[in-house]
């Protein structure tokens, strides 16, 4: 794809982005689109974002596991860029006129005390460079027209990210069992799904090894400080205003997060 092409879609998500709004599926504009354009475009639209103000905090991994897959009709992982503009602390209240059509999603976030750079990095790299782990939620947004998308749309779409909720418990992963360690989601007060590990890639350490390779092959390392985003362990949530939800970790206790304003698509 031309790269007038390239910056003309990035552009038309970052437009999509600011104004709150959705567009068109690029499959649909676009019907040859490559998942090497996808990425492409992908990097416009952050750079957009980095021009406004924003910066890089991390790295976020999506379509991991099957039920997530199943919902996007997307069957491999993927992957997206944090920035400044995303984060928010445990027990936040997110203004749902923020966003566009957003759902709810619960995992396992890394936060790096070391550089990491692929390819080769093996688990144990991981678990050697990881500060600390904490539950977390995130926040998914699509701005492609009613979710209706193929892996190319939501790569081009920063893996669609929205934004992102951080616990507060701290957790070393050098003592906890991430694989087996079960997830319990609850939406207002009731059960809503149940997770472990080994749904993400067989565990998420190795979901974040995944991505420290395939970046590192493309020469973007893993910095210290940075967080990653491990990818969904429950099913994919709806929110309107007045939910609150809470996720907890065997051995990390709990995150929360509750949602005002306009009702969610």
């Amino acid at each position: 794809m031309e790269t007038n092409r390239i910056q003309e879609l990035g552009d038309a998500l970052y437009s999509a982005f600011v104004e709150r709004r959705t567009i068109a599926p690029l499959t649909d504009q676009v019907p040859d689109i490559t998942l090497e354009d996808a990425y492409r475009i992908q990097e416009r639209f952050i750079a957009r974002r980095l021009e406004a103000g924003e910066r890089i905090v991390g790295k976020k991994i999506g379509a991991t596991s099957k039920p997530v897959q199943q919902f996007l009709g997307v069957y491999q992982p993927d992957f997206g860029q944090l920035t400044s503009g995303m984060v928010f602390t445990d027990g936040a209240t997110l203004d749902l006129n923020g966003l566009i059509q957003p759902k709810a999603e619960a995992e396992l976030a890394f936060v790096l005390k070391e550089d990491l750079k692929g390819p080769g990095i093996t688990a144990m790299d991981v678990i050697r460079a990881t500060d600390y782990v904490v539950p977390c939620f995130e926040i998914v947004d699509s701005r492609i027209d009613d979710w209706k998308i193929k892996i190319q749309d939501t790569v081009a779409d920063n893996a669609s990210c929205g934004v992102y909720v951080l616990g507060e418990t701290k957790g070393d992963p050098r003592k906890l069992d991430l694989t087996l360690a079960g997830m319990v989601l609850e939406k207002n007060g009731e059960l809503y799904s149940t997770g472990v590990g080994a749904a993400v890639q067989g565990s998420p350490v190795n979901a974040v090894v995944w991505l420290a390779n395939t970046l590192g092959e493309l020469g973007i390392p893993f910095k210290a400080g940075e967080v990653i985003l491990s990818g969904s362990q429950s099913q994919l949530v709806p929110v309107v205003d007045g939910d609150e939800l809470v996720c907890t970790v065997g051995g990390l206790c709990s995150c929360r997060v509750k949602f005002s304003g306009r009702s969610a698509v």
